[in-house]
């Protein structure tokens, strides 16, 4: 009787041979799924569809621009509409600010800003800390409440304490300790290319008069009867009419009007310190002569 060979009888090195085989199978599969999902995991951890990852890319831009956005010291009773809403101000807040400024009022403290624009705490925490408030805007809230509650009495009572700053002669200057031929000569020359002094504060911009010499002045001498002037716009005039500021140089008016070119309209006086070499220090003098209106 011829038995037949059994097909699933194995020699000992071949049954050696096939379990090598099932570990190497078993092994390579093993390898091939933990490099997959690693590699899956690494490339898209969320899987997120496009509208949402659309808010995502738009939050990180806004972020983005907030991080890069540089704010310089500014005068908050000039914020036009941009400028507030760059900082984060609300429409009615900025709203409120310019009624405000429409009755011929300053704000001279974050406090009073905040009460004027109602601002939140957090808002006015962030930006307070950039405000410039000059002399001359509380000279010019001071003298907005005369003409509210009578001029004249209060003129004609400084008038008999005081001298008219505009009307002082050399000779009276040399009164003053500190003042001599030359500065009394240079104060005079000073008054006469501003076309008269506007507010009193201006008399420490003549070069090398002391400040104290300058309070000694205001003991004496005030302005009582400013002259009137004839602002000019900004946005229009030529590098040629903007140099004949007293404040403004020639390369400097010439780069006031290349920045308009380049930029379109300056919605806000402080967007001049952004130009090289304007004099920062006298930045609130400039909205003196000069006007944002077309």
């Amino acid at each position: 009787m011829v038995f037949k060979k059994s097909h699933f009888r194995f020699t000992k090195q071949e049954r050696s041979g096939i379990f090598f085989l099932l570990l190497l199978i078993v092994l390579g599969q093993t390898f091939f799924w933990l490099y997959k999902y690693t590699s899956v995991s690494h490339e898209n951890p969320l899987n997120l569809d496009d509208d949402l990852q659309a808010k995502i890319d738009t939050l990180k831009s806004q972020n983005q621009y907030k991080d890069s956005l540089k704010i310089f010291p500014f005068n908050p009773n000039y914020i036009s509409d941009f400028k507030g809403y760059s900082l984060g101000l609300s429409i009615d807040e900025i709203d409120r600010l310019h009624d405000y400024r429409s009755n011929g009022l300053f704000v001279n403290s974050k406090e009073e800003f905040q009460e004027v624009t109602e601002v939140s705490d957090s808002l006015l925490y962030v930006i307070s800390p950039y405000f410039k408030f000059p002399d001359w805007t509380r000279a010019s809230r001071a003298n907005s409440k005369k003409h509210i509650s009578g001029i004249k009495t209060i003129d004609n009572l400084e008038a008999k304490n005081f001298k008219d700053l505009n009307r002082v002669t050399a000779q009276e200057l040399k009164s003053i300790n500190g003042i001599g031929d030359k500065l009394s000569e240079r104060i005079i020359k000073f008054r006469d290319r501003l076309g008269g002094f506007l507010i009193d504060d201006q008399l420490n911009d003549v070069y090398g008069l002391k400040p104290e010499v300058v309070q000694r002045v205001f003991q004496k001498f005030k302005v009582l009867n400013a002259p009137e002037i004839k602002k000019v716009s900004l946005n229009t005039s030529t590098a040629k009419e903007l140099a004949q500021l007293v404040y403004l140089q020639k390369k400097v008016a010439e780069r006031i009007v290349e920045y308009r070119e380049l930029n379109g309209e300056i919605h806000s006086f402080d967007e001049l310190m952004q130009i090289d070499g304007f004099p920062t220090n006298r930045i609130d003098r400039i909205p003196l002569y000069l006007s944002l209106k077309k």
